[in-house]
């Protein structure tokens, strides 16, 4: 969905109010390898127009389906976001307040302002770094197999904690002729 420059210009005194359903599972797949499926996008919201800029508010649901982090089963994950996205033209970025920074404006390129990169960005950078099943979250149970097993970072301070230094044998004679300067000083 793409707005016009000049079409959005018309709605100066009220906002713009949208309700689309979209379908991005192609360019979603394309950009992260890692999405299995993910359901039709519904979206909701509003666009502002102002001298300075377009405000444009929305929310969006749907399911990504991704795999687990730990054993590669699909699992399913709601999406519910809530987004605020301000577009400016580069003479209306040029004459920006100090109030808004750099990282919270989104150039506009051309005449249009779309709203499909918007939610596609938006959806890749809501997905978590570890993606379990149910069973997985609610068991503490780690991956392992022979001569291997992934231990939580707690796990292993502790591990680290309780074991005691091991000195090598052939360096045991070096550090009591380092006790002995010690005490000769």
């Amino acid at each position: 969905m793409k707005w016009s420059l000049l079409e959005l210009n018309k709605y100066h005194e009220t906002p713009l109010t949208f309700s689309e359903t979209l379908d991005l599972k192609k360019e979603l797949m394309k950009r992260d390898n890692q999405i299995l499926d993910i359901t039709p996008i519904k979206v909701d919201g509003l666009v502002t127009v102002s001298k300075s800029d377009y405000l444009v508010h929305y929310t969006l649901k749907t399911t990504l389906t991704l795999p687990s982090s730990r054993s590669l089963e699909p699992v399913e994950l709601p999406l519910d976001l809530v987004v605020d996205e301000v577009f400016m033209t580069p003479e209306q970025f040029q004459m920006r307040t100090e109030l808004i920074s750099d990282e919270e404006v989104l150039l506009v390129e051309g005449q249009t302002i779309s709203l499909d990169e918007s939610v596609a960005d938006n959806i890749l950078l809501a997905i978590p770094l570890q993606i379990l099943t149910k069973e997985e979250a609610e068991s503490n149970q780690m991956p392992a197999g022979q001569d291997w097993e992934v231990i939580s970072e707690d796990d292993f301070l502790q591990q680290k904690e309780t074991a005691a230094p091991k000195i090598d044998p052939r360096l045991a004679k070096l550090s009591e002729l380092l006790d002995t300067t010690d005490d000769d000083q």
